[in-house]
């Protein structure tokens, strides 16, 4: 059978089954409410354009089996989850090195998963990233191993830069809030920490990990848009590739396409002020997160009396706040946000992520007072480890809506959570440069009391209006993002 009658074959079979879903109310994974036409008049149409329904095509990753797509899941967060393992294990060791740095990649990468699909942009960051990892193994002296681990930073970041990304092209508005968490926790996972000189064993032990991430990485693209072009070049069909490239955004002059797209992170900061200021809340958070890993040995070494071996007990509350934030925002994001889209008559909004941001940024102050009264009165060891967990449920559990919200509001998801992912990797790297003087001479009760304010400041009024008002905002929108 021609491979074209093939696909229209299974294609129209997918519709029947659709529509057949629909009949009984309810839709099969991966499709919005939007996916099918409620008349049975633009059922059959649709079906007689079946090369056109892309929302309903095999190959859409949205229409995936289950188990497939949680294995793109799980391989592209294990992969997200290796990449700045290291920058968190030196963080004890900053004042001989510096952390990886992870801001460049996505200004790129994003924008060329978008132009040549999300697949061979991991691959090829992958294989970068295992040959510079090496390279800090062995590197003879300080200055080749900053400059090893800057590229593999560099290198590193194409889980970062693709991963929301990703999400969003498995996954429909309704039921992406699981995928999501999980991809959430393998960006701030990183309760691991290093001495600062055994580098050898830190990223010797890390190429497995990341290699076995990259033999199972899916060869099969997931990105949209890349798939129907690549796929109207194969059949010969002019009328359909024009067509495609039209709807898609895809203009054959790549040169053009490669300049729009690598400012488009950029853009987005500067001229959508709903992206900047999420992203500036986002990194903010990570800044704490990194002074957090900064101090923390230090503080329980000459407090506590922490040694080596069960200084790694300091970042216990950390892990055990971002696990329970993952599994409580797992569970409930998606469920907020069909409630309010029922209300609204069955249409999803991206501001109905908000309301969960409400929530996360409750306990992000709470668990900064905590840990900085506690911390400074040197009470027992437990009270502020109670407190750092307090924020990271608070800071995982604010993480995961902001992304949810940039890949629901704008059409290049991808490039929406790399300029977030810039933004949070240049205040990880800068927060703890300030850190220790700021806690000299504000204490460790003053200086988080500080931070805390400035969480109330930007976690509490800005979603509140981004939540009111963000709709009209992106509708009367002169930037088309």
């Amino acid at each position: 059978m021609p491979p074209s009658i093939a696909s229209s074959s299974s294609v129209t079979v997918q519709l029947e089954k659709v529509a057949s879903h629909a009949e009984e109310g309810s839709l099969p994974p991966g499709h919005d409410d939007s996916a099918l036409p409620k008349d049975k008049e633009k059922v059959e149409q649709a079906v007689e354009n079946v090369e056109d329904d892309w929302e309903n095509d095999p190959e859409n990753a949205r229409n995936w089996s289950f188990g497939k797509k949680w294995t793109a899941v799980s391989v592209v967060s294990l992969y997200t989850f290796c990449s700045p393992l290291a920058s968190s294990m030196m963080a004890p060791g900053l004042e001989e090195y510096l952390p990886a740095l992870l801001a460049l990649g996505p200004l790129f990468l994003a924008p060329l998963s978008e132009m040549y699909g999300r697949t061979w942009v991991l691959h090829f960051g992958n294989l970068f990233s295992l040959a510079f990892t090496l390279g800090c193994a062995f590197a003879p002296d300080v200055g080749s191993l900053i400059g090893f681990r800057f590229l593999a930073g560099l290198s590193g970041s194409a889980p970062v830069a693709c991963g929301g990304g990703s999400i969003g092209d498995l996954f429909s508005e309704r039921d992406r809030a699981s995928a999501m968490a999980v991809l959430s926790l393998a960006h701030s996972r990183r309760f691991h920490r290093a001495d600062g000189r055994d580098q050898v064993g830190v990223h010797r032990h890390r190429l497995p990990v990341c290699g076995g991430c990259d033999w199972h990485t899916l060869a099969q693209g997931n990105y949209g848009p890349v798939i129907r072009l690549r796929r109207a070049r194969r059949s010969g069909d002019v009328e359909a590739l024009r067509r495609i490239t039209e709807v898609s955004s895809l203009p054959e002059n790549k040169l053009a396409f490669l300049l729009e797209n690598l400012t488009r992170p950029m853009v987005m900061l500067s001229r959508s002020f709903i992206c900047f200021i999420l992203s500036l809340y986002m990194a903010f958070l990570y800044g704490i997160y990194y002074l957090f890993f900064a101090t923390f040995a230090e503080f329980f070494r000459v407090t506590y009396g922490f040694k080596p071996g069960v200084g790694g007990l300091a970042y216990l509350g950390l892990g055990i706040g971002f696990i329970l934030a993952t599994l409580f925002g797992a569970k409930t994001a998606d469920q907020v946000y069909k409630y309010l889209a029922d209300k609204n008559g069955g249409k999803g909004k991206p501001e109905m992520r908000i309301p969960a941001l409400f929530f996360g940024s409750f306990f992000v102050p709470i668990g900064l007072f905590w840990y900085g009264w506690s911390a400074q009165a040197k009470i027992h060891w437990i009270m502020p480890i109670i407190g750092s967990g307090i924020f990271g449920f608070g800071m995982m559990s604010s993480f995961l809506p902001i992304q949810l919200y940039l890949v629901d509001a704008f059409r290049f998801a991808a490039s929406a959570t790399a300029a977030a992912s810039v933004f949070r990797s240049l205040l990880g790297f800068a927060f703890p440069l300030f850190g220790q003087q700021m806690f000299h001479a504000l204490g460790l009760g003053g200086g988080n009391s500080l931070l805390a304010g400035l969480a109330i400041i930007l976690g509490i009024p800005f979603p509140v209006w981004i939540y009111y008002r963000g709709e009209a905002i992106r509708v009367n929108s002169k930037v088309q993002l």
